[in-house]
């Protein structure tokens, strides 16, 4: 079945020029790197009670960009009627981002450092992708973010075929006016049936410089293992000609606020699909971790994890257990009334 699944969502994604992005990645790394981080915090109240690596900044959340606003879709599930307008201001300060790690690669599978080098899942990188999509399958997904790598991609695709909701994502071709323009939806009926996926480099793993394509145990054999895990796990020290998982948190962290924040405040659930380095990157965001922090944080690959987004603020639920967990719909009861109309649904 994995393998049947499996078919379906790289035929969603053959059309798909994430090499471009690729390429664009290298033309703008320069600059992005090049973005402070002593301004990503916001004064809104995102702190967890910790302090901050990031620091404090005075900001306002704009709205998306208009290539993004139009790809919205309302989910008939959580509508509210046009009467209750004040039911509408509630439920608008409340939102679902899930992350997901993507499953197992051919080149995890080969113990060879990946990065940026764009490598496909692996036969059990496919389950893992399947079993997440079953532990948020009732959990309301509005659009989609992934890196421009294909094993992030096929991660999301294949979670989401398990959804009960049964949408259809679809992704995203602004990269120009002709891709706009052959890739348009005409059905508006379609279009409420389908979630917006959007990928982008910035939400790429870190990239390894010359270490991508070695074998990690030939490697520490040869650079000895305290230097291999100074490159790995250290915040600001990167391989050779790679990034650093402050370089990587640069760009990850700016695309999250600018892009993907501006999106929750509206009220719509989140999932990206993406990878250790950058997913790492936004968590310390999120949680307001420290460097020190971030650097011990470990996350599994195919297990999603859910934030609550409320009044501001970024409510860490963990790991939805299983397809059926009931703790993580008793946190809100707009997670537990969308499981409850799907229940009706279905």
């Amino acid at each position: 079945m994995a393998a049947e699944v499996c078919h379906h969502a790289i035929g969603a994604l053959q059309s798909h020029s994430y090499l471009s992005n690729l390429n664009q990645h290298q033309n703008l790394r320069s600059n992005s790197l090049r973005l402070v981080t002593k301004d990503f915090s916001c004064s809104n109240g995102l702190s967890m009670g910790r302090s901050s690596h990031f620091g404090q900044r005075n900001c306002i959340v704009t709205r998306s960009s208009a290539t993004h606003s139009q790809t919205s879709v309302v989910d008939p599930v959580l509508s509210p009627s046009r009467s209750n307008t004040s039911d509408t201001t509630k439920k608008s300060n409340e939102a679902a981002l899930i992350l997901i790690r993507h499953g197992e690669s051919l080149w995890n599978e080969k113990n060879l450092f990946t990065g940026c080098v764009d490598v496909p899942l692996s036969s059990k990188g496919i389950d893992e992708a399947i079993e997440a999509g079953k532990r948020i399958s009732s959990i309301p997904v509005d659009l989609i973010f992934t890196s421009a790598l294909i094993r992030a991609q096929m991660t999301a695709m294949l979670a989401m075929t398990q959804h009960r909701r049964k949408k259809v994502p679809i992704v995203m071709h602004n990269e120009s006016e002709q891709a706009k323009a052959w890739s348009q939806v005409f059905s508006e009926d379609t279009k409420k049936q389908s979630i917006p996926v959007i990928a982008a480099w910035q939400l790429n793993e870190r990239m390894y410089g010359e270490l991508q394509g070695l074998n990690k145990q030939e490697t520490a054999d040869r650079y000895g293992k305290e230097q291999v895990h100074e490159w790995r796990r250290s915040y600001d020290i990167p391989p050779p000609n790679g990034e650093s998982l402050e370089m990587c948190a640069e760009r990850a962290v700016a695309y999250f606020r600018d892009q993907i924040e501006p999106q929750l405040l509206t009220g719509k659930n989140v999932m990206i699909a993406a990878h250790g380095n950058s997913l790492r990157s936004i968590i310390m965001y999120l949680d307001k971790l420290t460097s020190q922090e971030v650097i011990s944080l470990e996350l599994s690959t195919g297990i999603p994890m859910l934030y609550i987004f409320k009044e501001g603020r970024f409510i860490r639920r963990g790991s939805p257990i299983g397809p059926t967990e009931a703790g993580v719909y008793a946190y809100t009861k707009r997670l537990a009334l969308y499981k409850q109309k799907l229940d009706e649904m279905f």
